[in-house]
């Protein structure tokens, strides 16, 4: 059985999608910096589909006597930066694309602050253990 026209409208729209949204758009191509850094462009990629049609009177004369048939379709493709992935000297950061509001900044900062404290802590430590015993 031959597919409906709007199943082949529906297939040839979906089919460009996928051409036009693919994982590198979304996870871009990474970028290795003079410094050794690699950088990873992350993206937001939201899409939008509509198809519709329909059958108005018939046509043709006999036995092709068939509904004429009306239809389209639509799509739309947004692709917003969201930031970046960095990886340099054994750390990964996420640098965002847009501006911070100062919570975000804070919540960000929080797993270097806890490395710097253990850092801090450690050294106190060994300096203890270094220290003679008064007596």
């Amino acid at each position: 059985m031959e597919k409906h026209t709007i199943e082949n409208i529906m297939t040839t729209t979906m089919e460009n999608i996928r051409d036009m949204v693919d994982v590198n758009t979304v996870v871009g191509e990474a970028i290795v910096t003079a410094d050794g850094s690699t950088v990873i462009p992350v993206s937001r990629v939201c899409f939008g589909f509509v198809a519709g049609g329909g059958e108005y009177g018939n046509v043709g004369h006999g036995a092709e006597d068939r509904p004429a048939f009306a239809g389209g379709t639509g799509a739309g493709v947004s692709v917003q930066p969201m930031g970046f992935i960095v990886v340099s000297g054994g750390q990964v950061r996420l640098l965002p694309a847009q501006a911070y509001a100062p919570v975000d900044r804070i919540i960000e900062m929080v797993p270097q602050l806890l490395a710097q404290i253990k850092t801090v802590l450690e050294n106190r430590a060994a300096k203890k253990e270094e220290a003679p015993l008064q007596g």
